[in-house]
This record gives structure tokens, sequence and C-alpha cells, in this order.
């Protein structure tokens, strides 16, 4: 049987580039050589797309080969552009492992469509909304689950700081991980926090404090055919929870300690799983996330966020949750790949 040709997009612009190479290296190591053939394409931090022998090349310095993906579908595939001449690589499906602003919000998707070639993921549409946490937060609540009580500032705009109850928390409403995120427990704290959000995106966020414990959930399948990976708990000693923003995250993190299956009643976990679910349908997702949440004392599930290309690096929370309810790396590969070019999981 003739391997499948499966393209991995890795690096990017955006402030996660390095984590996308650490999943594109976890990826690798994990990918099937009797079944696939891979293709590593990777992105720059200024955009320049390389097409070269693997996510350790040297993107900055210039290793691999200029390539493009191709637009056309009579070309279904990448260019190889060499001296004034190209080269076709067709592929059979796109993995397209790059994480925050032009990964997860729709852009690289966007493109895979007009290129006719299937990939692995969110569509467009689930794509953007799961990126801008008040479109994601207005959809969930539409659909009857919590979320935080939540504003938005957009770039000309300013919000009296007397008509919100501290702590708040104030983020980037279209950003990746807890980059520009701080925690507000005063009005005197809250016009820089909205400045360092802003480094980030135009349009800001502003939550209340949810009194809870962080629970995540691994969602993979489509809207007909759901699984979920074990709940995890974030266990802080001090502050709040911050990913991939540790000098050396495969050491651990100062604060925080990801705990898989989550120290929580079997009630709460099926609840947590049947809740991730819920919203992963209501926000149009397909193929895989992860649906971060908050666990109430009461019991009541709140959102937090979903991300919609979960890191894969070692330490990510993602594989260690499919892991923990018995789907090793290798076989979330397959199932993946299962869904985009069939729509079922095997």
């Amino acid at each position: 049987m003739d391997k499948l040709r499966i393209g991995i997009i890795f690096g990017g612009r955006s402030e996660e580039h390095p984590v996308s190479v650490k999943s594109a290296r976890e990826i690798a190591k994990h990918l099937d050589a009797e079944k696939y053939e891979p293709f590593y394409i990777g992105i720059t931090k200024d955009g320049a797309w390389r097409l070269c022998d693997g996510p350790d090349a040297d993107l900055e310095s210039g290793a691999g080969r200029p390539v493009v993906l191709s637009p056309d579908r009579g070309a279904r595939g990448l260019l190889v552009l060499e001296e004034g001449r190209h080269e076709t690589i067709g592929l059979d499906l796109v993995l397209p492992a790059l994480h925050g602003k032009q990964g997860e919000d729709g852009a690289i998707q966007g493109l895979l469509e007009l290129s006719g070639i299937p990939y692995v993921g969110c569509d467009i549409q689930s794509s953007a909304v799961c990126m801008d946490k008040s479109l994601a937060y207005a959809i969930v609540r539409g659909a009857g689950i919590a979320t935080p009580n939540f504003w938005t500032v957009t770039a000309n705009e300013t919000i009296d700081p007397d008509r919100l109850h501290y702590p708040v928390f104030v983020k980037p409403a279209r950003s990746g991980s807890s980059f520009g995120v701080s925690k507000v427990t005063s009005k005197e704290e809250l016009p820089g926090a909205v400045e360092t959000a802003r480094r980030y995106d135009s349009k800001v966020l502003i939550e209340e404090a949810v009194a809870g414990s962080e629970v995540g959930c691994a969602v993979l399948g489509n809207e007909l055919e759901v699984i979920t990976g074990e709940v995890d708990h974030i266990a802080l000693t001090h502050g709040f929870f911050r990913i991939h923003q540790e000098n050396t995250p495969e050491s651990g993190s100062e604060n925080s300690t990801p705990i898989v299956p989550a120290d929580i009643p079997a009630e709460s976990r099926a609840l947590v799983q049947e809740t991730a679910k819920a919203i992963y349908r209501a926000l149009g997702c397909s193929g895989l996330a992860r649906v971060d949440t908050f666990l109430l004392e009461d019991g009541r599930v709140v959102l937090n966020e979903v991300n919609t290309f979960p890191g894969m690096t070692s330490y990510s929370r993602y594989p260690r949750m499919m892991a923990a309810a018995g789907v090793s790396f290798a076989e979330m590969i397959d199932k993946l790949v299962s869904l985009t070019l069939t729509g079922k999981l095997r």
C-alpha cells in the first residue's frame, strides 16, 4: 500500500513559534514511517516558507528550499521554487502544527481550503470563533453553558474601571497561550494591563475572576463521533496559570503542576467531559481541541477557553490526557488522519 504523503507545517509568525517547532518534533517522533511519508514545511519568524528535512532544521539561517502551498486545486500540494523553476509535490493531507495567530485563527485553514488539500483540525469558521474568546463566550452562552462575566475593549475604547468587580483578568481577545495576560486586583492596575494586552491584539478582553479549579479536557472527533481524553487539573502553588511563559517548560513550571487524571470526583470528571463535548459541538469544532474550564465548588463547569490546535510537545497537556485515556501519540495521529480523510474515527 502506498504511503500517505503528509505535509507538516510548523513554526509561523506568532509568539508561539518555538512551541510549534517543539510540537512538530514530537509529531515527527511518533509518525509511523510504514504508513506516512512526511514533508516538513517550516515557516520562519518573518514568514518565509521552507521545505526542510525535519523540524530540527535551522529555519532562521535559511535551511531548506523555498516552497509555497499551491492555491490551485489542479496542482494540489507544494511548489518547490529553485533557480527560476518549480517542482510540484502532491500531498494527501496537511497537518498544520501551528499555534496562535495565523495558525489557529482560520488563516492557514483558508489557504488550505483554496488548495483543496484535506487538513487536520477545525475549519475556518470554528478556528476563527474559538480564537476570539469574546465570540466563543457569546456562542457558548447561547448554548446554555456558563462563561465568565466579560467585557471587550477595542482599540479606540476605554472602560470605566469603577464598573468592574475585582479581581479581573485582562488578556488579548485573539491571542494564544498566556501572552499579554494580567491579573488585576485594583482599578489603578487596569490601564497598564490593558496596554500590555494591546501589544498582542487591538481587541482586549476583561473577565471577572472565577473562583474554581482549572481543569481541561482533550476532545477528538467530529459532530457525530466524539471521544475525550482523561480530565486534567492544574494544581497551583501561587499566582495564576501562565502556559508557555517558562524559560525551560520541559523541566516544569514554578507555580503549576498538571495532574492527570484530575483529582476530582468521578461525577465531576464525567460532567467536565460532557460539557467539553457540548462546547466543542456548539463552536463547530472538528478534528481536535483542548477545552479548558473551571470546576466550581458547587459542581458547576464554566468555560475558560478552547484551543483548536493545542500543544503537542513532550510536556503538553493534550497528548498526556489522551495517553491517560489509552490513546497513544501514534494512535492519536492515526485517528486524526482517519477523521480528515473519511470523517470517521478508527
